[in-house]
């Protein structure tokens, strides 16, 4: 289902080249399209609300709508059809799942003309999107309608189990009959907003055979590349954080699962990137471009109807990106290989191809001519598993966090580290002055001290009791696990306390720079008397 907008394009420069489909006109189907869902959601406002049945999902109404009108229809100006409804309470419950109202339905398809997309695909179905830029209507084939039919009470099941999911939200299925041709449309959420620039569009599978866009397709303003573009465009893939990383697999995994249980392959993850940083050069460029209606604010209103509630539920925020632009649409925050900041659109598309007779036929042919595991037809389990390894190796990966020092396990932060070292300098400055103490209480010289000191770096069983200067700072060091620097032109075996009557440095400090302590010594500029000292300690 390539749903999307598929690249959100209206078909420009081709509006006197009326597209057709089944021989009809898209202008009669787009008015077919308002007419009979404006008369199938009124009536249903009349019936009382219920719990839905298992019947309920193989309830199909039909309504003849002439041209001329009639008692219960308005006249208009297409042929005559008839209208059916493929299970409306079923569709009822379904949107208000989602928090759509009647009324706000009706608006979005109704009170304006619908706008045509081009397509990209090889089905050559038509899509239609609301003017407000909710709603996808995509014409469908009748083996995927009937697919869709018999998948509704899973799907109703899975949607009641968990309404987050990348998969399609599916609000009605419609019949167009006219003249023996029957038009089958499904009306789906809007993946790719019309309102944010897609700068690059792509449609991945996980396979490889003629995974490349055509010719054709590059020619367009704005193309829907494959997996190989993909590869040779983003070869280092898209970088999340470690939340909302886990929250994109996780939501992935389980989508898929549910699609295997369905028998369900052949489908894609459309991919939309909006790149912040050349968004201010769009809107310089086309101011308005691609504004929605005036009327109605541009936002979804649809409960889980964006990217970023469709993995994490509402009011998230992944990181910064958001907080630094507002007007994001719900898209998910993440970065390239080359440092962009971007927001990802997406959704898993196409998932009415079930493996069925044809699927199987078409695999076994191709698995003769080309390698069996590169093609997009395959059994559900394997297809499965492939487009998971895909998304998880080559497209979304997770930026890795550096590890923690040990420092910053330890210190978390320049304050704590401060206050460590400070009351180790301070209890190691008490120590120092009461050894000091004791030793002039004994009676002992400073110039006792002095050659004590200096016979100490000679005879290392000579050293004195009181700790040295460099020794207090390796005590810190050791349990702040920062680095301790000394000044070059104090040596390290200079280190010890000496007399100012060697000319050496008898005051030192501590300074602490960005986690790491430096250890500075300067001369004393006063004389010092034999029977006094001073030792000040600053950090």
């Amino acid at each position: 289902m390539s749903s999307t907008a598929e690249n959100g394009d209206a078909v420009p420069g081709k509006q006197n080249e009326e597209k057709t489909y089944k021989k009809t006109a898209s202008s009669a189907i787009k008015g077919a399209i308002q007419l009979g869902i404006g008369y199938t959601v009124g009536n249903l406002t009349s019936k009382p609300e219920r719990d839905v049945l298992m019947q309920d999902f193989y309830v199909v109404e039909s309504v003849f709508l002439p041209s001329e009108g009639s008692n219960l229809t308005p006249a208009h100006h297409y042929p005559d059809f008839r209208f059916k409804t493929y299970a409306p309470l079923a569709f009822r419950y379904f949107r208000e799942l989602f928090g759509i109202k009647p009324d706000d339905y009706l608006y979005s398809i109704c009170s304006e003309p619908l706008i045509e997309l081009s397509n990209p695909g090889a089905s050559g179905s038509l899509f239609f999107l609301t003017s407000d830029d909710e709603f996808i209507i995509k014409t469908v084939q009748h083996k995927e309608a009937e697919f869709l039919q018999k998948l509704l009470p899973g799907y109703y099941m899975n949607l009641n189990q968990n309404p987050r999911t990348l998969l399609p939200k599916f609000y009605g299925l419609y019949c167009m009959q006219s003249g023996g041709i029957n038009i089958r449309i499904v009306v789906m959420n809007n993946v790719l907003p019309r309102a944010m620039r897609m700068h690059l569009t792509y449609d991945l599978k996980g396979s490889t055979y003629k995974r490349r866009a055509s010719r054709k397709e590059r020619e367009k303003p704005n193309p829907t590349f494959k997996d190989l573009d993909f590869l040779q465009d983003m070869h280092e893939g898209l970088y999340f954080d470690t939340e909302t990383y886990n929250a994109l697999m996780k939501t992935l995994q389980r989508d898929c699962r549910v699609l295997e249980s369905f028998k369900i392959m052949d489908y894609s993850l459309l991919l939309g990137i909006h790149i912040l940083d050349h968004s201010l050069k769009d809107k310089e460029e086309e101011p308005l471009q691609n504004a929605p209606d005036a009327k109605r604010p541009g936002m979804q209103k649809v409960l889980y109807s964006t990217a970023m509630e469709s993995i994490q539920g509402p009011g998230k925020s992944a990181d910064g990106i958001i907080a630094e632009n507002p007007d994001t649409m719900g898209g998910i925050p993440a970065k390239s290989h080359k440092g962009e900041k971007l927001l990802l659109f997406m959704g898993i598309i196409d998932i009415l191809q079930s493996y069925r007779l044809m699927k199987k036929l078409e695999h076994s042919w191709k698995a003769l001519v080309y390698d069996g595991d590169t093609v997009s037809v395959h059994r559900p389990s394997f297809y499965a598993d492939r487009f998971l390894k895909f998304m998880n190796s080559r497209v979304f990966k997770k930026i890795q966090a550096l590890k923690a020092s040990p420092s910053k396990k330890r210190c978390n932060s320049i304050a704590a580290l401060k206050a460590t070292s400070q009351e180790i300098v301070s209890s190691i400055s008490q120590e120092w002055k009461d050894e000091k103490r004791d030793l002039l209480t004994e009676g002992q010289s400073f110039s006792s001290l002095d050659e004590e000191a200096l016979g100490s770096r000679h005879r290392p069983d000579l050293v004195p009791s009181t700790p040295s200067l460099f020794e207090a700072a390796s005590l810190a060091t050791t349990i702040s696990s920062s680095s301790l620097y000394v000044g070059e032109n104090y040596p390290h075996d200079r280190t010890t306390l000496y007399s100012n009557s060697k000319g050496l440095p008898s005051s030192s400090t501590f300074t602490l720079e960005e986690g790491t302590i430096y250890l500075t010594a300067e001369p004393n500029t006063l004389d010092l008397q034999d029977d006094a000292s001073v030792l000040d300690v600053y950090l």
